[in-house]
C-alpha cells in the first residue's frame, strides 16, 4: 500500500504532489505507531522530495544567458513617479523558461537613479548589487549596499533604492514567484519601440497586473 500511495504522489499532475505527500504523511500516522514511524522516514523523505522535485520541473527548461541577451525593454516616461533606469532585461520568466517558481532580470541604474518605495503583495526578493553603491530602504531602516553586497526581504516590505555613488549599480533582481514582471512589461516596450508617456491610471493598472504597490500611487490621507 506504501509503494502504491508513493508512486500515485508524483505521478499525476504538479497541483496534486505536495497535497497528496501531505495526505500520505497524514494516513501513516493514523496507522503506524511511533516506532514504526521513526523506520519509515527515509522512505518518507524520499517520497516528499520526489514530489517537490516533479512539482517544480513539470514544462521547465534549462537556460543560458550572455550579458547582453534576453527581453531587453524600454520603461515608458511616467511622470513623477521616479524612474530608476530606462533600460532593463528581462532574463528568466515563464515565458522564455516555463519556470513557475522564479523571475530574474537585470538593469544599470546610473547615478542619482532611484527606485520608488514600493512592496510585492506576493513575492519576496533578492538584490544583487554588483557594482556601485545604493542606498537602500526596507520599511523603517536604512542600509548602504556596496559592490557585492545582497539585499533580500520578503512580500509586504516596503522598499526603496537609490544610487548615492558615482559609478552605475548593476543590478541583478530575482523574485521568488512570477508577477512583477508584468508590470514591469504593462510600464514599458521592446528595446527599439517609440516609448509613448504612462499615465496614473495605466500605472496603477500595471501595479495591480504585477501584484506591487507603489507609495506615490496611494490614495491621499483623508
Amino acid at each position: 500500500m506504501l509503494r502504491d500511495l508513493s508512486v500515485r504522489s508524483v505521478s499525476r499532475g504538479q497541483g496534486k504532489h505536495v497535497i497528496e505527500s501531505v495526505s500520505l504523511l497524514t494516513l501513516l500516522a493514523s496507522r503506524y505507531t511511533l516506532p514504526t514511524m521513526k523506520r519509515m522516514i527515509p522512505l518518507v523523505v524520499m517520497v516528499l522530495s520526489a514530489a517537490f522535485c516533479a512539482a517544480q520541473s513539470d514544462g521547465a527548461k534549462t537556460l543560458v544567458l550572455e550579458k547582453n541577451e534576453g527581453e531587453a525593454r524600454v520603461r515608458r516616461p511616467r511622470g513623477s513617479l521616479p524612474t530608476p533606469t530606462a533600460e532593463f532585461s528581462l532574463k528568466v520568466t515563464p515565458e522564455n523558461s516555463g519556470s513557475k517558481h522564479l523571475v530574474l532580470g537585470t538593469e544599470d541604474i546610473p547615478p542619482g537613479g532611484v527606485i520608488p518605495k514600493h512592496k510585492h503583495l506576493e513575492q519576496d526578493e533578492i538584490l544583487l548589487v554588483q557594482t556601485g553603491t545604493a542606498h537602500v530602504t526596507l520599511d523603517d531602516k536604512e542600509y548602504d549596499v556596496h559592490a557585492g553586497g545582497t539585499v533580500f526581504f520578503p512580500a509586504q516590505t516596503w522598499v526603496g533604492l537609490k544610487n548615492i555613488g558615482t559609478d552605475s549599480i548593476s543590478l541583478v533582481f530575482i523574485f521568488s514567484a512570477p508577477g512583477f514582471e508584468k508590470n514591469m512589461r504593462c510600464g514599458s516596450v521592446p528595446a527599439g519601440q517609440t516609448a509613448p508617456p504612462i499615465n496614473t491610471d495605466e500605472l496603477k493598472a500595471c501595479a495591480h497586473e504585477g501584484h506591487v504597490e507603489y507609495e506615490a500611487l496611494r490614495p491621499a490621507a483623508k
